[in-house]
């Protein structure tokens, strides 16, 4: 009886051993994941991240006002911002919706009440990211089916509101023509601001980007080819994209 005590007790001790060192090494593992540079599109009015993430409280009232359901609360997929709130632009872009309702719903600051109207947003700014796949550039018209994946984002939404059934729809009558979508979806007040087609030496036209550019991602979601050409780069100024090519 005493030997059978004696094994219990040790395979006791070296199993918990070995949960721990378990954990541990998944500490080490991961620790690069939780310390990693944030990326995320946040909100509109977010702060800096550091003073973002000491003031959200992670209460989601941002989430549940914004009319296009562009909001999504951050799962334990990277960094220590697990839920707070943060925008995918691939799926459902910031459409800049001009009283910037999540910014009012937000009760501590971490969205900046200084934030008040479209252009006031400063969450990145627009790259040309992959030039070749622009079908602009080409003179391609825009392929039949190419807004599906808008449809189904809408189409699972359970309190779709009209201002996204109205983004659908219109998106829809650009079937077939020569692409324009990122400067004619632009959302804010004065999109020629921020967006243009100019001509390109291949003979189509290509977005240009200019400073009033507010880093939506509207345009990222609305390009038709399979990875966006276009994509906004968080947290990122115009003067810091396009200073130097502005200067030369």
């Amino acid at each position: 009886m005493a030997k059978v005590k004696t094994d219990r007790r040790e395979f006791v001790k070296y199993s918990t051993l070995g949960v721990l060192g378990a954990v541990m090494a998944g500490g080490v593992i991961a620790s690069p994941y939780l310390n990693a540079e944030e990326t995320r599109l946040r909100p509109p009015g977010s702060l800096g991240e550091k003073e973002f993430l000491g003031l959200c409280i992670k209460c989601g009232q941002c989430l549940q006002v914004c009319p296009f359901h562009s909001i999504e609360l951050a799962d334990f997929g990277k960094g220590h911002g697990v839920g707070t709130p943060y925008i995918d632009a691939t799926k459902r872009a910031c459409w800049a919706c001009n009283a910037v309702p999540c910014v009012l719903a937000c009760p501590t600051g971490a969205l900046d009440h200084d934030c008040e109207k479209a252009e006031d947003i400063r969450m990145g700014i627009a790259v040309l990211e992959f030039p070749d796949t622009c079908i602009a550039m080409t003179n391609t018209p825009i392929p039949k089916g190419f807004s599906t994946k808008m449809h189904k984002f809408t189409d699972n939404v359970n309190n779709v509101t009209q201002v996204e059934l109205d983004l659908v729809e219109k998106l829809d009558t650009f079937e077939g023509k020569q692409c324009t979508l990122c400067a004619d979806m632009c959302p804010i007040p004065n999109p020629l601001s921020a967006i243009a087609m100019v001509p390109d030496k291949s003979g189509g036209k290509r977005p240009e980007i200019y400073d009033g550019c507010i880093g939506c991602g509207a345009c990222e979601e609305v390009c038709p080819t399979q990875i966006p050409s276009i994509v906004v780069k968080t947290r990122v100024t115009y003067e810091e994209q396009y200073g130097k090519d502005k200067q030369s």
